[in-house]
């Protein structure tokens, strides 16, 4: 614990520098629940649950990859193979990676390939906010991508703001970390006139990844055991995005976006008692370029997207006699269109529309050329008052894709979607919702073609019900104004139903994936988080707490030795508390994460078991604020405060006790 006390009381001496001159006694004030700089979705006003991570929160928690922001989110499971670059990917519900959708900026990330995306080739030092949606966002103006969703994540990215008389920005930071982390990042925003401006960003990240552990020669653990180090861990990843936003007038306005990540990956591969080794690696390069137009009139509102996608993936095995290399270049050419018509106050009519080409072509013998064609409609229909909020959709797709092989498939399904959001009382900050929806999901080219060369793998249907309350206390004042607090709490309860359900389940190591139909799951589960917020003279704090409960069972065949048992990566029990303290002179942030049992087979068993575990860190920060406007942002992390050994996926064992650093200078 050295450095963690050096790190203390280099913020305590160094932090009353900053405030020598300045107000000591000004006071903190609560921020509006719905206040955001780009309009973050609300919390409490959706019919679907609705959980906002904002950039204030990624600086008190120092999260840096999507996922950092993602695993704060209740009732999300994250599967980690361990590191800055192992794989990682989200579910929540127990409906699987593949129902999730990311978007960014309003546009859709696809990847026909594998269907889920990797949260980890994302990172946060340009958004402004990153929420999730169970079901689907609650809002009419989006695209039909957005509405077929099981569950959403988005990501916005910051828009420029200037000060006075100064029409530029400049962000330079340096992060290091334990294991050989290093990340510098450059940030350079420019107004060209008032109504356009850019902003262009790049971030590098490098760790060597060689992070201790123990490897236990039993099941018990109780036994031998020698201390080891992760080997071919090795990461690189360059990240650059540029974006335009131009505000033709307060009607018309139009965003662009070119985003280019290149990374390369040693892939550790399982600790299997007494082998450490692996010779795998993986190269990726991802390429976006999308646009959007967006309409606003006093009756009509109207968007239009265009988007090109490239994706490059290669992996190698270089311990057999005969080397395997494995190469896959994806494309995707888009658009998407939506019209919103408000007939009356309040009513709202949608109509929206995509449509997407996709090509998959690899060096593989067999399917080595993949396209499919799919089209995306959806009717929807929306009436909201101050107390009231109901909406209603329906979803029709349509998709043939066919491969090099003279393999053919057709898919058509109508979804349907209600919901309602609505304020019994008054002078209560009560409100219940509730919402249905149908997903159907079609296996990606992975699951199709390659690893399970079957022509029998059905689609995913699934069902989703949730009935919530969210209740918002009222501010509070002290009779003398000096202290201010808010209490926000939110409770879910839902049941999901999945028909056809694909399994993937990681063999042999985490590039390959085997895919099998469960049949039938059924998903029981309850969501509850609560927020303080408490604003004194010198200093804020807000506390939270949140617990999730997921029963996911194999309801396929009552005579199955796995009927009635949780599926594979689906625990029971989670949930995580937070603290988070602001002050003059160091900002302190606190969080843990605590994830039950859960079972990595079918079958469960004692020895298919996964232990528990609880993850802690801390952050400690500090802004020296400078009469030039400029400032300094100084920033320290422990993770795995008290370095725990624990696995999210079976044989993949996360990193101990951990250090970062991090300092960024704004102009």
């Amino acid at each position: 614990m050295n450095r963690l006390s050096l790190l203390i009381s280099l913020f305590l001496c160094l932090a009353p520098l900053s405030i020598m001159g300045q107000d000591t006694v000004k006071r903190h004030v609560l921020q509006e629940v719905q206040v955001s700089s780009q309009s973050a979705p609300s919390e409490t006003y959706t019919s679907t649950p609705t959980q906002v991570v904002t950039v204030e929160k990624m600086e008190q928690t120092g999260a840096v990859q999507l996922s950092d922001a993602v695993k704060q989110m209740n009732g999300v499971t994250i599967k980690d193979y361990g590191g800055v670059g192992g794989i990682k990917t989200m579910s929540a519900r127990g409906l699987g990676s593949q129902f999730s959708s990311l978007i960014i900026d309003g546009v859709a990330v696809n990847d026909c390939q594998n269907g889920q995306i990797d949260l980890g080739r994302y990172l946060l030092g340009n958004s402004a906010y990153v929420s999730f949606s169970n079901a689907q966002h609650d809002a009419p103006l989006q695209s039909a991508r957005a509405f077929a969703a099981g569950n959403v994540v988005m990501m916005e990215t910051q828009c420029p703001s200037f000060r006075e008389g100064r029409p530029f920005n400049l962000k330079v930071g340096m992060e290091g970390g334990s294991f050989h982390l290093y990340s510098p990042t450059l940030s350079w925003e420019h107004r060209i006139t008032k109504k356009l401006s850019y902003s262009l960003w790049g971030n590098y990240i490098t760790s060597k990844g060689n992070y201790p552990f123990t490897l236990y020669y039993t099941t018990s653990q109780q036994d031998s055991s020698s201390r080891e180090r992760r080997e071919n861990s090795k990461m690189w990843m360059a990240t650059a995005d540029a974006n335009i936003f131009y505000d033709i007038n307060p009607r018309h306005k139009i965003t662009a976006k070119a985003h280019y990540m290149q990374s390369r990956h040693e892939l550790p591969g399982p600790v299997i008692y007494y082998s450490t080794k692996n010779s795998e690696h993986s190269e990726d390069r991802l390429f976006f370029a999308q646009t959007k137009y967006s309409y606003t009139g006093s009756r009509v509102k109207a968007q239009a997207i265009v988007k090109y996608q490239l994706t490059d993936d290669l992996y190698e095995d270089t311990a057999t006699a005969s080397r395997t290399l494995n190469t896959y270049r994806q494309q995707e050419a888009y658009a998407s269109g939506t019209v919103v018509y408000r007939p009356v106050e309040g009513l709202k009519l949608s109509l929206a529309t995509d449509g997407a080409y996709n090509t998959l072509v690899s060096n593989l013998a067999k399917n080595n050329h993949v396209e499919r064609v799919s089209s995306l409609t959806v009717l929807a229909v929306a009436y909201d008052n101050s107390w009231l909020s109901v909406s209603a959709n329906g979803l029709a797709t349509v998709a043939e894709e066919w491969t090099s092989s003279q393999l053919r498939q057709s898919y058509r399904r109508i979804s349907p979607y209600v919901g309602f959001n609505v304020k019994p009382f008054r002078k209560v900050g009560l409100r219940l919702r509730y919402f249905f929806k149908e997903n159907y999901r079609i296996p990606n080219f992975n699951e199709m073609y390659y690893y399970s060369i079957t022509r029998e793998l059905k689609p995913e249907k699934a069902m989703q019900h949730n009935v919530g309350v969210t209740w918002v206390m009222p501010r509070m004042k002290s009779r003398n104004e000096k202290v201010e607090s808010r209490l926000q709490l939110v409770a879910d309860a839902y049941y999901n139903r999945v028909s056809d359900k694909l399994i993937a389940i990681p063999v042999q190591n985490m590039f390959l994936w085997s895919m099998i139909n469960l049949g039938r799951v059924d998903i029981w589960g309850v969501d509850a988080k609560a927020d303080v917020d408490i604003a004194f003279s010198l200093c804020t704090l807000n506390i939270g707490g949140s617990y999730a409960y997921q029963n996911a069972t194999d309801r396929t065949d009552p005579v199955s030795k796995t009927y009635g048992h949780q599926i594979p990566y689906t625990p029971r029990h989670s949930g995580g508390a937070s603290l988070y303290v602001e002050t003059p002179w160091v900002d302190f942030g606190y969080t843990a994460m605590m994830v039950g049992s859960r079972y990595y087979r079918q079958q469960n068993t004692e020895d298919t078991r996964l232990k528990p575990y609880c993850d802690q860190g801390l952050t400690l920060a500090h802004t020296f604020e400078f009469r030039n406007g400029s400032k300094l942002k100084l920033k320290g992390q422990v993770l795995n405060l008290f370095d725990v050994q624990y696995e999210i996926v079976r044989s993949y064992p996360m990193m101990g006790r951990n250090y970062r650093v991090s300092a960024v200078f704004e102009l």
